[in-house]
Parts: C-alpha cells; structure tokens; sequence
C-alpha cells in the first residue's frame, strides 16, 4: 500500500498539473496538503509582512475553489500551517508516507525547504512545471543559457518553440489515507471581500481567460499593453498565474488555437512575447540562484542605502510627484498596479529617491495581488541594474512619462482626489 502526499505549492490546479497527476498514478492513498507558512505574515526587515491582504483573500478563494474541485473527485485539502520540517514530521508520525510530490520551485527560499526535507530523509520527487516552454526542449543547457532576453528569444524561435502541450486533469485520485489533522482556520469567501477585481481559483480564471479570448482582446494588446486604467489594456492573467490557477502552457495554446481560428496578429504575438519574458526570469534562476538575490545582484556596485523616512512617503503616496503618489495609492488600495507604473515608481524610488531596491521589491511582495517570486525579483534587478541587462540599469524620466501616458491628468485625479 503506498501512501504519497502531494503538496500544493504555487500550482493551485488540477488541470495541466503534470506533478499531481504523477502522484495520482503512482499512489493507492493520497494526501493533498496546502501549507500556510507562518513567516510570510511576519515582520520584514522593512518593517511589513511578506504577504498583504489582497493576496491574502486572493489565495483563500483559490485554496476554497482547489478544494471544492478535490471533493468532487472524492478527495479533499488539507490545510496546515507551521514550519515546514515539523508539518511534515508530524504527517509522517500518523501515516507511512512513501513520497512527497510537489512541483519544483527554482527561488533560493523553496529550494532550501526541499533540501531540509531531503536532509530528514523524506523522499521528494519535485517536478519543474510553471514554464511556457518545456525546459529540457530550449536549444541551451539553462546554466549556459543566454543572459540578454533578445538573444534568448531569438534562439528559442529559431527552433520554433512555443509551449509546452498542456495536460488534462486526472479523471480520478486515489482515497484519502486515514489521518487525524488539526485543522485550522480557513476564512469563509463569503466574507473575503477587499475590492479587487480579481477573484482566486481555478474556475475563475478559466472563464476570465475564456471571455478574455472570446471578445478577441489579443488583437489590441500590443496598443493597449502600456495604458493605465481599465481591466482590458492588459490581459490580466498575472493573478491566477502567479498562485498557480492556470498554466503559462495553457494560455500559450489558447493563443495558438486563436491565431489558427482569426489569425496571427501583432497584438496575439506580444501577448505570447510577454509570457516568454516571464519564463525568462524563471530560467535566470537555474543559471544564478542565490545571486539574484544579494544586494548586489550581478553587479560589483553597492545598493543604495534604506532611509525609513523616504520609503514611507514613497510606499504611501507622499512623494509630491503626483504621478508616482497616484501608483503607488493604487497599488496599496487595490493590490494592483499596470506593468508600465511599476517599472516608473520602481525607476523613481532607485533613482530619484535613492532608494534602496530590495526594500522595493519587498513592498511590491507585500501589496501585489499577483507576486510572483520569479519576476518581481526579475523586473526589480531589470530596473536597478543588478541582473543580466548590460545597459545597467533603467532609469525612467517621470516629465516624459506622465505626458505619454497620463497626458489629460484622468489617472492622476483618479487616485490622488
């Protein structure tokens, strides 16, 4: 009797989950767990926890839609909360746990978790799924693969790679071992409500990206992409992306399916141009772990120094320069914040506010609705100058960015009355 426990990381799905259905096929009993780590909602060092409210009701709808989908199939999620070695060591003193399945995470944080569980003797088949593009089909070894974007690009079109095929869920899961779980405190949805526009589960994103395609958005996203206000400039998949609702591999193939059906355009290239940056990032970690995550990033000069009194004005909105005040209130009341303003309030803090960039990224970890440790730590070190873009650094004038992008004041006025 093999008993297996599958553990839901950022993979909130159960359709093109390749890890899940690998445990379903191999176990007689299954467990799945959701582990809620405690850390998240301590302090930083900048004095903020790690996850905020949006992303925190965020991830409750998921884990309530994840788990009504685990019931139909006559299984059931398992909510736990502490550190992950003694959750596990708990788990293994009730039941004969054979092996953890989990998809594979490639940031320094989940790796170490991993590696501590592999260190108890735990045996763990991890598998690496969050990609676009499968990465054992890329024309590179990823420790060798290249540091500039373009360069990458143009390679994996030369061999024409556009997804990885995704999978369909699994028709049936193995039965629940018996096991007696502490439970702990999930918040009733009828209650989650913060004024996000976005709702969490698998559900909810398959039917936005259906009525995303189906009112043939693609065609003006690379027109609409930079704008700042409204659900359609942008796709907006990013939230369900990043807690794992949905696959990159999935989307990718309805924009293949699209293109067949209307055509390609411009609009639909940049869309799937946009996901390839996103497996960029994730790429980049294979090839310099930890040091994506020093100060320094992969850069020989110093960060700059953390002054608590000018993050406070730049978290808050309280710059004086209306068009950073008026992202960054957006960010803190509603979780979001367009692709454009990020990398303009990023700009103005590194460089005008001589800000220090990891306490920027920490914030943006807090207030985004769709963090992705992947490409918030990618876009951060684009920005500042410490990852692979030899130009150094991106420096944004905030004058020539509030006249091409909020030239009539509306955005401003909208968040700054």
């Amino acid at each position: 009797m093999t008993t297996a426990i599958y553990w839901f990381r950022n993979d909130l799905r159960l359709e093109d989950n390749p890890s899940f259905l690998q445990a379903c096929k191999a176990a007689d009993s299954l467990l799945p767990v959701y582990m809620h780590q405690p850390n998240l909602e301590q302090e930083t060092a900048w004095g903020f926890p790690r996850i905020g409210e949006y992303r925190q009701v965020f991830l409750d709808q998921s884990l309530q839609d994840l788990r009504s989908q685990l019931r139909k199939l006559g299984s059931d999620l398992y909510e736990v909360a502490g550190d992950v070695l003694d959750v596990f060591e708990k788990l293994k003193s009730q039941i004969d746990i054979g092996t953890i399945y989990c998809e594979q995470i490639q940031a320094p944080e989940e790796l170490e978790q991993v590696a501590l569980l592999r260190g108890a003797g735990f045996r763990i088949n991890a598998l690496w799924q969050s990609s676009m593009l499968d990465a054992q089909s890329l024309p590179f070894p990823l420790e060798d693969m290249p540091d500039i974007f373009t360069q990458f690009r143009q390679q994996v079109e030369k061999k024409k790679l556009k997804f990885f095929n995704p999978i369909e869920a699994p028709k049936s899961i193995p039965p629940l071992p018996t096991i007696q779980i502490p439970p702990i405190t999930v918040a009733n949805q009828s209650t989650l409500s913060n004024g996000s526009k976005f709702c969490g589960g698998e559900r909810s994103a398959d039917a936005y990206i259906e009525h995303y395609f189906e009112r043939r958005l693609p065609d003006t996203y690379k027109q609409t992409r930079n704008e700042l206000i409204g659900m359609d400039y942008s796709s907006k998949f990013s939230p369900w992306l990043a807690q794992g609702c949905c696959s990159a591999g999935s989307i990718a193939k309805k924009l293949s399916d699209y293109e067949i059906c209307y055509g390609a355009n411009d609009g639909a290239y940049w869309l799937w141009f946009e996901l390839l940056w996103r497996d960029y990032f994730r790429f980049l970690h294979f090839k310099y772990g930890k040091r994506l995550y020093y100060s320094k990033g992969l850069s020989k000069a110093p960060s700059n120094q953390f002054d608590s009194e000018k993050f406070l004005k730049w978290s808050s909105g309280h710059t004086g320069e209306s068009l950073i005040d008026a992202g960054m209130r957006e960010l803190k009341n509603t979780g979001y914040l367009s692709n454009r303003m990020r990398q303009i309030v990023a700009s103005y803090w590194i460089y005008d506010m001589q800000g220090d960039w990891q306490a920027g990224s920490a914030w943006f970890e807090c207030q985004l609705i769709d963090y992705d440790v992947y490409s918030n730590q990618g876009n951060w070190l684009y920005i500042a100058g410490k990852g692979t873009d030899p130009r150094g650094g991106r420096p944004f004038n905030v004058a020539k960015q509030t006249q091409d992008h909020d030239p009539d004041g509306v955005y401003r006025q909208m968040w700054l009355a």
